[in-house]
C-alpha cells in the first residue's frame, strides 16, 4: 500500500500522517504479495505502434462491455472482435484466447487497486474520510465490472482460476487489514476488536457488492457504501471522542 493514511489526533480530528515507511513496514509483516495473474501465460508481445495499441484497447473495451452484458460463457471471441470493429485475426494478434483476455483484464484491475491511495484525505471527520476512501475505491472497481462478472463465472469451471481467485482474496484481505491496523493505532480506537476477522468480513462484503453493482444505479450503490462506512466506523471507534451527527 504505497500511500499515507492520516490518523486522528487526540482531539478526535484527523491529525498528522502515518508515513509511507510505516505503511510499508506494516505490509511487509506477513502480507501476501499482489498476485500476478499472467504468470505462466504464453503472452503475445506488447504492441508498440499506436495503431496496434489502439486495437488492443478496443478489444479490452469490447470484452468488458460484452462480459458485463452476457457473461463469460455467453461471449465469444468473434463477438468481441465484432464489437471492437476488428477482424477475428486481429484478436489473435493480441490474445491467444478469451480466457487470456479475461486474465489480462483482471490483472489490470489488481494493478489499479495496488496503486489506489488508501488514505483519509484532509478531513476533520474520520467517518467522512472513510466514506470518501470507499467511494474512490469503488470508482476504480466499477470500470471492471464486466471482467469481474466473467471472472466469477469462469472460476466455477476452471480449477486454476479458482486457485488464483483465492490468491486475489488473500491479497485484498491483507490490504484491508493493513488499513484497519493503522486505524486501530488512532487514539480512541477500540483495541479489543478482532480486526483480522473484520477484514475478512469487509473484504467479502466489498467483492459481493462489486458483483451486484451491475444491477445497481449510482443512487442505489451509495447507500451500500454508506452502510460499509457505518459498519467500519462503529466497529473500530467509540463515539466518546467525537460526536457523530449520523
Amino acid at each position: 500500500m504505497d500511500a499515507d493514511l492520516l490518523r486522528r489526533s487526540g482531539s478526535g480530528g484527523v491529525g498528522q500522517a502515518v508515513t509511507r515507511k510505516t505503511v510499508a513496514d506494516n505490509n511487509s509483516q506477513g502480507k501476501t504479495p499482489r498476485p500476478n495473474l499472467l504468470a505462466g501465460e504464453d503472452l503475445l508481445p506488447q504492441p508498440k505502434q499506436k495503431r496496434s495499441l489502439a486495437k488492443r484497447a478496443r478489444l479490452k473495451a469490447a470484452a468488458l462491455a460484452l462480459f458485463g452484458e452476457k457473461g463469460y460463457e455467453g461471449t465469444s471471441v468473434e463477438e468481441i472482435a465484432k464489437r471492437a470493429n476488428l477482424a477475428m485475426g486481429s484478436f489473435y494478434q493480441h490474445y491467444r484466447s478469451k480466457r487470456q483476455l479475461l486474465l489480462a483484464l483482471m490483472h489490470e484491475l489488481l494493478e489499479h487497486l495496488n496503486r489506489l491511495e488508501l488514505r483519509l484525505r484532509g478531513t476533520e471527520d474520520i467517518r467522512t474520510g472513510l466514506r470518501e476512501l470507499l467511494s474512490h475505491a469503488f470508482a476504480t472497481d466499477l470500470r471492471y465490472l464486466g471482467a469481474y462478472r466473467a471472472w466469477q463465472e469462469a472460476v466455477l469451471s476452471d480449477a486454476e482460476l479458482a486457485q488464483k481467485q483465492q490468491e486475489v482474496h488473500s491479497w485484498t484481505t491483507g490490504r484491508v487489514l493493513a488499513v484497519f491496523k493503522l486505524l486501530q493505532q488512532v487514539p480512541g480506537a477500540r483495541r479489543e476488536v478482532d480486526i483480522v476477522a473484520l477484514a475478512r468480513v469487509m473484504d467479502s462484503f466489498f467483492w459481493n457488492l462489486l458483483a451486484q453493482a451491475l444491477q445497481l444505479s449510482k443512487m442505489e450503490l451509495n447507500p451500500w457504501i454508506e452502510a460499509a462506512t457505518h459498519l467500519i466506523y462503529h466497529a473500530l471507534f467509540t463515539d466518546l471522542l467525537k460526536q457523530d451527527p449520523h
